[in-house]
C-alpha cells in the first residue's frame, strides 16, 4: 500500500499572501502492515524534521514492514550523486521509527560539511532511479542468487565513494571512478579503514 504525504502546508504572510512552506515529499509503503492515519501522521512528522537539510521536492521513501515479531523501518532519501539510507529493526514499530530517524540525522550531521564541500553543485537535489541498496538478509538455506539490481553509476572520486559507503551503512560500494573511468569497489576493513579494489 502506497500512501502519499499530505499536501504542503501554506503559511500566511503579514500582507495576507500565501507562502509555501519548504517541504519534502514523503512516500510511505507498508508491507504486511496496514498503515493507519495515526502512523502515517507520525512518520510524516518525524521525517519532516530532516527538511532543513534538503531542498524543495526532495523525496523521502519510507518502508514499514512486519516480519513475525520484527518491526522494520527503512528510510531512503536520494540526492544528486548518491543516496542516504537508514534501517532499524526492533520489536516495536514506534521504536523503529524513532531509531531510524535518529540514525539518519546523526549521519547527516556527521557528514554534512563533507557533503557540502566534496559533492557536486546541487548535491542534495533528488534524482529518480538511483538506488544503491545491494544488501540482502541471509538465512539458513544454501546461498542462491536471489536478486539482481541495476542502477546508473555516476562517476565519482574515491573520496566521494568513501562518503557514500558511510552514508549507506554498507560493507562495500560499487562505483565508477571519475579519475580512471574504471569500475571500482570500495569496502570497509575490520580495522575501520577503507580498501579499494581496482581492475588489473
Amino acid at each position: 500500500m502506497l500512501i502519499k504525504a499530505p499536501a504542503p502546508i501554506y503559511a500566511r504572510r503579514a500582507n495576507g499572501a500565501d507562502e509555501r512552506r519548504i517541504s519534502m515529499r514523503i512516500l510511505i509503503t507498508g508491507k504486511n502492515i496496514e498503515v493507519s492515519d495515526y502512523l502515517r501522521e507520525l512518520v510524516n512528522k518525524k521525517v519532516s524534521k530532516l527538511e532543513r537539510y534538503f531542498p524543495n521536492d526532495t523525496v523521502a521513501q519510507v518502508t514499514m514492514a512486519v516480519e513475525r515479531s520484527r518491526h522494520i523501518v527503512e528510510v531512503t532519501i536520494p540526492y544528486s550523486g548518491g543516496i542516504i539510507r537508514g534501517e532499524e529493526v526492533t520489536g516495536d514499530m514506534y521504536a523503529s521509527i524513532d531509531n531510524v530517524l535518529d540514525k539518519l540525522e546523526k549521519q547527516i550531521i556527521k557528514h554534512r560539511t563533507r557533503l557540502e564541500k566534496n559533492l557536486r553543485a546541487g548535491a542534495f537535489k533528488p534524482e529518480e532511479g538511483f538506488m544503491a541498496d545491494i544488501t540482502e538478509d541471509a538465512d539458513d538455506e544454501p546461498a542462491h542468487l536471489v536478486r539482481v539490481k541495476r542502477f546508473d553509476m555516476k562517476p565519482m572520486t574515491v573520496e566521494e565513494a568513501m562518503l557514500q559507503l558511510q552514508l549507506l551503512g554498507h560493507a562495500f560500494y560499487v562505483f565508477s571512478n571519475a579519475d580512471t573511468d574504471d569500475i571500482n569497489v570500495i569496502y570497509l576493513r575490520k580495522d575501520g579503514n577503507f580498501g579499494l579494489i581496482e581492475p588489473a
